[in-house]
């Protein structure tokens, strides 16, 4: 195994960054944030964090399904307002397959200032989904379809350099993603 086998995955995001970290549900993309060294510069936002907010107020055994809209929600509240009004770099996690989501994020890049930097976690679906069991929450399969349609044509796309209006955009497979990432300002 060689260093390059280990080694992270490196970001190069200046001071004043949006990052998108977006593939299908169950690539990987929380695994790769899980693995960012502590910074106070720094300000991750995945949506599970959102849930644990939301379920801690909740009955317990409170089906998932009842309250993912709110989860949802919730999650692109927090990401307006820290881009708004938070540190150096911010990091969003989501899928991210549909073009809207995308540009809003870009959107919201340039009205906080930012420079956004799109990383996009490939796992094809069956490693996806595969991902989703072992985290122990599935995406339920017309939606999971949809946002597969869309991922393959994310992917090509993005393979021939960043979209208009990011600064770079990088697509990473699922074993590195295990690796971790580290961001080099």
């Amino acid at each position: 195994m060689t260093l390059a086998d280990t080694a992270p995955v490196r970001l190069h995001v200046p001071a004043r960054s949006l990052v998108l970290v977006a593939g299908l549900p169950g690539a990987g993309k929380s695994t790769l944030l899980g693995t960012l060294a502590p910074d106070p510069t720094v300000v991750v936002l995945d949506s599970d964090a959102a849930r644990g907010r939301l379920s801690a107020r909740l009955p317990e055994r409170t089906p998932y399904g009842l309250y993912r809209w709110l989860v949802h929600l919730l999650h692109r509240c927090d990401a307006v307002r820290v881009a708004l009004t938070g540190p150096d770099t911010v990091v969003v996690h989501l899928p991210a397959t549909g073009h809207r989501i995308r540009s809003g994020v870009l959107a919201l890049a340039r009205l906080s200032g930012r420079e956004a930097h799109l990383l996009w976690v490939h796992a094809e679906p069956s490693e996806a989904l595969d991902g989703q069991h072992v985290r122990g929450r599935v995406v339920r399969d017309a939606a999971f379809s949809g946002h597969a349609a869309k991922a393959g044509l994310v992917v090509d796309a993005l393979r021939t350099g960043p979209p208009p209006g990011w600064v770079s955009a990088r697509v990473v497979d699922r074993a590195c993603a295990r690796r971790g990432l580290a961001l080099d300002k």
